[in-house]
């Protein structure tokens, strides 16, 4: 009986540290979910055995529900371990809604003026309730949802007379859309850098951006006091991607800077993705859980009531 109960108690604590600890590589791999799969098939085995041997109809119960409860649970680890997809960051610009496979759509929210408040995306499902994904990792059934801040370029172009000229991103996931996501990398004096582009269809300009974390800066700047304070670097070309002379600014700390016969502006500013990480699903786990731990209550509760029959026989 104790190691039919230890094994059980083995495969489902194993299995909610799952979720309680998303996204471990471990669990993915294949010795793990092996392991786990052997000690469900030991519990489901060894429950057999004591449940042909128990002495009565409550025990019997209680040693089926310990050993449903513990394979149901290493059913859905080892589901989880082998078929579900690995950690993923999802990407949306403000105003976009992005699907997610097996999840539902995540829906970006616009950016508001006051860039202090924090942004919230929320999850629409279908026969849910929206699930709104903020600073706090929330739980989606077989899915952990985390908003990770990452940096995102908010730009504004004028002609030489000062009127704001529109902004379009026709590669982007949002065409008409003034925040670069900056997802594409390029290699700059040996710096990896974050690149992305847009176009100005009134100038007949394309422009290319490049961002420089505040360290970067400093380094690119040579002034030390530009130490915390990030940089667009911008460079113009024409309509059909020619460079054009004097086109080459960088534009440090928000301010604007004249290139290519415009004036342009960039604002750092944090913008959340989206971390998918996949976990067992969680009602099964808490049904499976539940099931051990009142398995494991109904035969401790009959012990003491066996052994104090026993000493009433005696005397």
């Amino acid at each position: 009986m104790i190691w039919f109960l230890s094994t059980a108690l083995v495969v489902t604590v194993a299995v909610v540290v799952e979720i309680w600890l998303p996204g471990r590589p471990a669990y993915h791999a294949g010795w793990y979910n092996v392991a786990l799969t052997a000690l469900a098939i030991v519990v489901v085995v060894n429950g057999r055995k004591q449940w042909k041997a128990a002495q009565c109809s409550r025990s019997r119960l209680a040693i089926l529900a310990v050993a449903f409860g513990a394979a149901a649970a290493g059913l859905a680890g080892v589901a989880s371990g082998l078929f579900a997809p690995d950690n993923r960051d999802v990407v949306g610009a403000p105003g976009e809604r992005v699907r997610v496979e097996e999840l539902g759509t995540l829906a970006f929210p616009l950016a508001g003026e006051d860039r202090t408040a924090p942004v919230v995306v929320m999850l629409d499902r279908a026969l849910h309730a929206p699930l709104e994904i903020g600073a706090r990792a929330r739980n989606a059934g077989s899915f952990i949802l985390r908003a990770v801040p990452r940096d995102v370029v908010d730009v504004e172009v004028r002609d030489l007379l000062g009127n704001r000229l529109t902004v379009t991103q026709p590669n982007g996931s949002v065409f008409l859309s003034p925040v670069l996501l900056m997802q594409a990398r390029q290699t700059i004096d040996g710096m990896d850098l974050p690149f992305d582009s847009f176009n100005v269809p009134a100038a007949r300009r394309v422009v290319k951006a490049i961002l420089f974390a505040p360290a970067e800066a400093a380094v690119v700047l040579h002034d030390p006091s530009a130490f915390g304070q990030a940089a667009v670097l911008f460079a113009v070309d024409d309509e059909s991607e020619r460079p054009l002379p004097h086109a080459i600014a960088l534009s440090a700390g928000g301010t604007a800077v004249h290139a290519g016969g415009l004036w342009l502006r960039a604002e750092v500013t944090s913008y959340p993705e989206i971390e998918v990480i996949s976990i067992p699903n969680s009602s099964v786990v808490t049904i499976g859980t539940l099931l051990v731990l009142g398995g494991l209550v109904g035969l401790g509760v009959r012990r003491p009531l066996v052994a104090r029959d026993d000493r009433a026989n005696v005397s």
